[in-house]
């Protein structure tokens, strides 16, 4: 009788334990939350930025976590203006009867006689007069949240960088972003001070969304608290040179992005159980569970291809296997190449590769392109793309490091070959070109790190 006592005992402590664990995300789970997340970093006719597709696609996925539904389903990014215009429709659209609307933006920002826009990619203003065909204002993103019966807006905008048109005749434009009037019930939140500029970041994300983004995964922190102790991480991240800013109107009610934990359930003394038992349940194997969602499918190609596996084209599945493949040799997993929990969470933990260097080549334009120095990859091959000539530069050989790379070719054939040297690179490229039987030349070559140029 006494072991039955025990057994039920301890069954009745795990169930209240259990529930009271998961009572903060049920109420989390009862709001209706959504959020559009833009990332704009491919700009067209200004200063292209690194870190806001990157910043974008961790919020997304943040924001997933915490029972956001996100329009589009995942991070939009590289709009150009029409697109952004249907992107904030379709969010005014979906927050009516919302709970909770969220409206995230990385990229570039300026504000025009005191007013805040946000630059598509295709944006190329001159002049005053051109802002608001070209750019979007954020007070129409205002205005979609307004009278859609939600209790709590956001709008989050890690968009005060310097004004990019600044030297292209647009005099209106002023450095940072304006403050701007909250409306009731809604929030503001700037990556820095209203007027000053923030920085991009050269890890892979910017200060701002970086401690957001970990922030708001604490449980128990309201609203208030959560940007308090952002801004507190930001400061002491960049040493002071940058203090994100939060503009507010009366907010009815408190909101928790994570519910604060339920307290412990009482304890009850029981023996000490005679031997360890295995629980009738073990949790699954990352490593057998596939991963079925977009954005992290699209998460995971982007960190191969950082790690310069490359699953392109991503609509291939052999690709994909074949990058997948080479990276589980590399970290000493059977090589299946299937896209699994316990792959992403590897690619997750490694550390950000840097400095990176490209050369690109189109054959069918006869251009190249070459760069060095970029705190990314992607970075590094829009740079070579850039001066090659665009997307017909198809060929692309990039390397990180101290590694390098060069460029070889004659009128019958053409090489691009990374070694660990500039002259090994250099000899390389020259043996391999030259297989077609004609003299060849180095067209150029470069180090990542800069060595060679």
């Amino acid at each position: 009788m006494h072991g039955t006592a025990y057994g039920r005992g301890l069954a009745v402590a795990a169930l209240l334990e259990l529930l009271h664990a998961f009572a903060g995300a049920a109420e989390a789970a009862t709001e209706k939350r959504v959020a559009l997340v833009i990332g704009n970093s491919a700009y067209q006719n200004v200063t292209r930025l690194d870190n806001p597709r990157n910043d974008a696609a961790l919020m997304a996925e943040t924001l997933a976590s915490l029972g956001f539904t996100l329009v589009g389903g995942r991070a939009q990014i590289d709009l150009d203006k029409p697109a952004m215009d249907i992107a904030v429709q379709s969010f005014g659209r979906q927050v009516q009867g919302a709970d909770v609307a969220l409206f995230y933006y990385a990229g570039h920002g300026v504000q025009v006689s005191g007013s805040n826009y946000l630059v598509p990619v295709g944006a190329n203003a001159t002049r005053e007069a051109d802002v608001d065909f070209q750019m979007l204002d954020v007070n129409l993103v205002l205005k979609q949240m307004q009278g859609s019966g939600t209790r709590l807006n956001m709008v989050i905008l890690d968009a005060c960088r310097n004004n990019p048109f600044g030297g292209r005749g647009l005099r209106a434009a002023d450095g940072g972003l304006a403050q701007m009037r909250a409306p009731d019930g809604t929030l503001i939140s700037y990556a820095t001070q209203p007027g000053n500029v923030a920085l991009d970041g050269t890890d892979g994300h910017s200060p701002y969304t970086k401690a957001l983004a970990s922030t708001i995964r604490q449980a128990g922190l309201d609203i208030f608290q959560t940007f308090n102790q952002v801004g507190l991480a930001v400061k002491r991240e960049t040493g002071g040179a940058q203090q994100p800013w939060v503009s507010s109107s009366p907010i009815d009610g408190t909101f928790y992005f994570v519910p604060p934990a339920a307290p412990a359930a009482p304890q009850v003394a029981v023996a000490a159980q005679p031997e360890a038992q295995l629980p009738g349940t073990l949790r699954p194997d990352p490593d057998r569970v596939p991963i079925k969602d977009v954005a992290l499918l699209r998460e995971l190609s982007e960190r191969l291809y950082e790690h310069n596996f490359d699953p392109e084209p991503i609509d291939s599945r052999n690709g994909m296997r074949a990058a997948i493949s080479k990276f589980q040799e590399k970290v000493a997993m059977t090589p299946t190449g299937e896209a699994t929990e316990g792959v992403l969470t590897r690619l997750r933990k490694m550390e950000d590769l840097s400095p990176w260097g490209s050369i690109v080549y189109g054959p069918d334009i006869d251009k190249w392109g070459i760069s060095w120095k970029h705190a990314s990859r992607r970075a590094a091959v829009d740079d070579a793309r850039d001066k090659c000539g665009g997307a017909k530069c198809t060929f692309e050989l990039s390397f990180y490091g101290s590694h390098c790379g060069a460029f070889a070719i004659s009128s019958k054939s053409w090489s691009l070959i990374e070694r660990d040297t500039l002259d090994r690179a250099r000899a390389a490229a020259l043996d391999e070109c030259g297989k077609a039987g004609k003299s060849c030349r180095i067209i150029d070559a470069v180090c990542a790190n800069g060595v060679g140029h």
